[in-house]
């Protein structure tokens, strides 16, 4: 049989920034070749019933949710902080450095007086997450002020914040911000969405 027949596209959303590299490393030991420019957010798969969008892993919930695109791979605490519906496929259980969840954490300077969460009540916490940070200490009963960080978030306390809530992997960052950690706020791990 001869003809146009229209072949099904998978869109598949891609993390953008420190999960990119060990996602196009997974996809080869797959199977399949992703080539990238320099400057492009368009990945081409050797595949061509693939077609993927580089996007930072915070927005791709979303993206996935709304039905622009098919599957995507995002974090747990980025399903979590967006609050949208989406099908969580498969846990693939990897990050930038290696085979291991990352977690958020609550983190203050080595020298703070701040000994627990409770020293926390109303201040101040800067962090990326903060519908998750809000939700945590709601349920514990503290009452905190929750701001947005953009990022550098480890530089704010104790100047411009009090505390922060900071994903870590290998905790270097905060080790080389004389920080400290006081409870963790989420375990995460890479999922496969649709």
């Amino acid at each position: 049989m001869e003809g146009n027949i229209n072949k099904r596209v998978l869109k598949i959303a891609l993390p953008k920034g420190s999960l990119q590299t060990s996602t196009f490393k997974m996809f080869e030991k797959a199977g399949f070749q992703i080539t990238v420019g320099a400057r492009s957010y368009v990945p081409r798969f050797d595949d061509p019933e693939l077609e993927g969008l580089l996007i930072r892993a915070q927005e791709i919930p979303y993206y996935v949710a709304e039905g622009m695109l098919d599957i995507g791979l995002t974090g747990k605490d980025w399903i979590v902080e967006r609050g949208v519906e989406i099908v969580e496929v498969s846990d693939l259980i990897y990050a930038k450095e290696g085979l291991r969840p990352v977690r958020w954490v609550v983190a203050v300077p080595e020298d703070s007086a701040i000994q627990s969460l409770a020293d926390l009540e109303g201040k101040l916490i800067a962090t990326e997450l903060v519908n998750v940070t809000r939700n945590f200490f709601k349920t514990k009963g503290i009452n905190v002020q929750v701001e947005f960080s953009w990022g550098a978030t480890e530089v704010k306390p104790p100047l411009l914040a009090d505390a922060i809530v900071e994903l870590i992997e290998t905790g270097n960052s905060l080790r080389a911000n004389k920080l400290r950690i006081l409870e963790t706020v989420l375990e995460s791990t890479t999922k496969l969405i649709a």
